[in-house]
């Protein structure tokens, strides 16, 4: 059978403002053309489907418009599981309806594994499906099923727990796989991902997930990597840049053939769809950047400017910037001795009232903040950090 697995699509995200929606569309698009061209029998779809639990009304009918068109009727199987991002009873609210189109919606962890049929084969692929995996969330489900030490043990342990239950299941002659959406031991993240571990609690030992499947599709990371474990395991990535932490990354989904007992050999299709996110440094002044304008460098790119200046940048000259090319996200001007102090203290060194402040100074052009604001920002990043630490 012929596997396609993607994720993080992250549908309601904008870019400091910036709508993404015709970006998303037209990566549904290319995802479909991907699809039929490659003649995809099972489609896997590793959580955060949406950016946040309450999405807007145009992220949900591009989602469902979405996989309608990937499913075809039921000519081929849609498979997905919620991510921390997504509302999980809202995500599978519509799963009774979509089970009639062969699509799978699976919004909490559940006990059973998925068996799917593939008509144009005649194999049968046999699925761990593992939404995000709160810490209650296993707890309330493995409470039937679990010994009161796996209760207390270590969360990657009560992640392995459910997956081995689960990889009972498996046969030789049948397609074995995982999915789920959880952050693995050697994974490389980006800052547009939101944290799902604090402090290493979260994080899931490759060995949690070795448990005979050929092929472990997850989600969660952005960047598209292969994880070093005993068996494949593999992060899709997201389909478009979504933070200039993601700049220069080429994104792409994932392709591969397997038979029951055969070994998986994962491979890429790079996409199209999205827009560039690049930095810009023009050392040599606000002249530099009109003449790259004037070269159309990064013609539909997404741009985050950093303007060397000798003197104070004025609200005229940014405006005319921005005019000038819709696609600037951020401009700050870069004074020498602002240059200065950022090389002499290594950011690691720096507070985050110190990241603060340097961050104000730069967006402001040199401006220091009230101590009031100081204090706000400080009591909303704690607040951020407990709401992170108690999932959902």
């Amino acid at each position: 059978m012929r596997i396609l697995h993607t994720g993080d699509w992250h549908f309601g995200r904008s870019l400091e403002g910036r709508s993404r929606l015709e970006e998303q569309t037209a990566f549904v698009d290319e995802l479909v053309r991907i699809v039929q061209d490659e003649a995809v029998d099972l489609v896997l779809i590793a959580g955060d489907i949406y950016d946040s639990v309450n999405p807007p009304a145009a992220a949900e009918q591009l989602f469902y418009e979405g996989i309608a068109r990937l499913a075809e009727g039921g000519k081929r199987h849609v498979a997905i599981i919620s991510g921390n991002h997504d509302h999980p009873d809202r995500l599978a609210a519509s799963g009774p309806l979509a089970a009639k189109q062969g699509i799978t919606l699976i919004g909490l962890p559940v006990a059973d594994i998925q068996s799917i049929g593939i008509a144009r084969t005649g194999e049968l692929a046999r699925l761990i499906a593992l939404p995000y995996p709160s810490e209650s969330r296993l707890k309330e489900l493995l409470s039937d099923v679990a010994e009161e030490e796996v209760l207390r043990s270590k969360y990657s342990e009560r992640v392995g727990s459910l997956i081995r239950k689960q990889a009972a299941a498996f046969q030789t002659d049948t397609v074995n796989l995982i999915m789920s959406h959880l952050y693995v031991l050697g994974g490389h993240e980006t800052e547009s991902e939101r944290p799902i571990q604090v402090g290493g609690a979260y994080t899931v030992d490759t060995s949690a997930l070795t448990a005979g499947a050929q092929y472990v599709a997850l989600g969660h990371l952005h960047r598209p990597q292969n994880v070093k474990a005993a068996s494949p395991i593999r992060y899709c990535g997201s389909p478009i840049a979504y933070s200039f932490s993601e700049a220069g990354q080429a994104k792409s989904v994932t392709l591969l053939d397997l038979s029951p007992g055969q070994a998986a050999e994962p491979k890429e299709i790079f996409l199209t769809s999205g827009r560039p996110l690049v930095s810009w440094k023009a050392k040599e002044g606000i002249g530099q950047v009109h003449q790259w304008l004037e070269e159309r460098k990064d013609a539909t790119a997404w741009i985050d400017l950093e303007i060397t200046m000798t003197e104070a940048m004025s609200i005229e000259q940014i405006q005319s910037l921005r005019k000038a090319y819709e696609g600037f996200i951020h401009i700050r001007p870069i004074y020498p001795e602002m240059e200065a102090a950022r090389a002499a203290v290594p950011k690691a060194d720096l507070s985050m009232e110190e990241h603060f402040t340097r961050f104000y100074a730069r967006q402001t052009g040199g401006a220091q903040p009230e101590p009031e604001l100081v204090r706000l920002f400080l009591e909303l990043l704690q607040e951020k950090d407990l709401a992170d630490a108690v999932g959902d």
